[in-house]
């Protein structure tokens, strides 16, 4: 669908939503705390879904993109510390692209911002933008981001995805493919932020090493000079080997070096120094195309975009990212082969220093629970909210560890025994009792095509 007829989708989705919200349900247009049948508890997502495609994006908390979507549990103004007192600030309406990076690292950022559960620090230091301390609190003017709201309101958005850990992009991408970053037998030390120096992995120089978050007593403690990033932690790599599951890590060509356009698993020494490096690691990230194409998409995938896809707020990041995502759904929402049996499920790897008004719900001994961050589901068997309103929205407190209980528990992998173990499956956000949907296809401005002949940026996904 061409950019000039978007407001038509836009204008029916919010006119739709608008009224539901007004018929005096909190909850609309739909919420998990409808009671599932007793059927649904006894059918298991093994017997349905055949493939899971995580599509990570970069650095949005929830509010920043969902802040005024009706049903949701978003915000339009937000607490900021100031020398005389806390003050409530309007959030501003923006567009996605954004000029400055705002810090997103455990001290400097997660700690600031979260000030002891106030959630009034998002202005503090360098979170201000050219002067202006109020710039992260800000939503994005839902015109730009017309893919996301649609899936929204189509499908499955939930509101209450937590971050592993309130730290930035490296430990996030390996907690979607471990659960967490613990280091020690004793699981008192987890990385947190970034290595030393670049690419982020087992091709780093020598050297580098990663900052860990040490439990000292009660107290975490960052120690600077942790292990050289190349891990021998157990992934869900080990799981769906040992079960001969098929997988792929769809990530941006390697351009000056292996490594240099980071993924997860190039911190993964028994892939980055194995065969699966080659087998499994599919560069370009566009590959999941042709894959779809050929009826060879692998049972679970992770797919990181290129920087100027990836909703990143400064560099060489655009405007493109929500169609980015629009055409790998589109791809397998028009493909009889796989719409019937997959489950598409979208992230933000973390919340990029942009404002959120809820606070972690716990904190842990790993350096978290971290910020929310959004989440949608697109399946042909992602829950309705009612027969004639098919959003729904999950109010079910979820973390990078519920995306990671879905795929062991539909493979029947067993569990890795990190965050996993203590999280809510995503499972609940699905409804197997129903007729498996019909695919309702993803307006965005620039189609798969686009994207298929799009020059790569070279640029690093992120750098912290």
């Amino acid at each position: 669908m061409e950019l000039s007829r978007l407001s038509a989708p836009l204008l029916l989705l919010a006119a739709a939503l608008a009224m539901v919200s007004c018929t005096g349900n909190s909850a609309a247009p739909g919420t998990s705390s409808l009671p599932l049948s007793d059927s649904h508890k006894k059918k298991n997502s093994s017997n349905y879904i055949q493939h899971i495609v995580v599509v990570v994006q970069e650095n949005r908390s929830f509010d920043d993109l969902f802040a005024t979507f009706p049903g949701a549990n978003g915000a339009t103004q937000g607490l900021m510390q100031t020398p005389s007192g806390d003050v409530y600030v309007p959030l501003a309406k923006v567009n996605l692209k954004e000029s400055c990076d705002f810090p997103h690292g455990y001290v400097g950022g997660f700690l600031k911002q979260l000030d002891g559960g106030k959630m009034d620090g998002f202005g503090q230091g360098a979170g201000a933008c050219h002067g202006n301390v109020t710039a992260a609190y800000q939503y994005v003017d839902p015109q730009q981001i017309v893919p996301y709201w649609f899936m929204a309101g189509q499908y499955v958005l939930g509101d209450a995805m937590f971050q592993t850990q309130g730290s930035g992009s490296f430990t996030a991408h390996q907690d979607l493919i471990a659960g967490a970053t613990i280091v020690n037998q004793a699981k008192t030390k987890s990385l947190v932020d970034v290595p030393t120096h670049t690419p982020w992995g087992c091709d780093a120089p020598s050297g580098t090493r990663t900052p860990v978050l040490k439990l000292v007593g009660t107290t975490l403690k960052v120690q600077q000079l942790g292990p050289y990033p190349c891990l021998t932690y157990a992934t869900l790599r080990d799981l769906l080997d040992a079960k001969s599951v098929s997988w792929k890590y769809y990530s941006p060509p390697i351009q000056g070096g292996e490594g240099k356009l980071w993924n997860a698993f190039d911190a993964i020494k028994a892939v980055r120094e194995g065969s699966e490096w080659k087998t499994n690691i599919s560069t370009p990230e566009t590959n999941i195309f042709s894959d779809i194409s050929a009826g060879q998409l692998p049972a679970v995938s992770w797919i990181v975009p290129d920087r100027q896809n990836s909703d990143h707020p400064s560099g060489p990041g655009g405007d493109t990212g929500p169609s980015w995502v629009a055409s790998i759904v589109n791809a397998i929402g028009e493909s009889s082969t796989y719409w019937p049996n997959t489950a598409v499920i979208v992230v933000w790897d973390d919340w990029g220093g942009f404002y959120d008004h809820v606070p972690p719900p716990f904190a842990d001994q790993w350096g978290g629970l971290g910020f929310r961050v959004p989440l949608i589901i697109v399946s042909a068997y992602a829950r309705e909210a009612t027969p004639s309103q098919p959003g729904y929205i999950s109010h079910t407190q979820y973390e990078f560890g519920s995306i990671l209980k879905f795929i062991e528990d539909t493979f029947n992998l067993g569990s890795l025994g990190t965050t996993d173990a203590r999280a809510t499956s995503i499972d609940d956000s699905f409804d197997f009792t129903q007729q498996a949907r019909t695919f309702v296809p993803i307006p965005s401005s620039h189609s798969k095509s686009y994207f298929q002949h799009q020059k790569p940026s070279g640029a690093p996904v992120d750098t912290e």
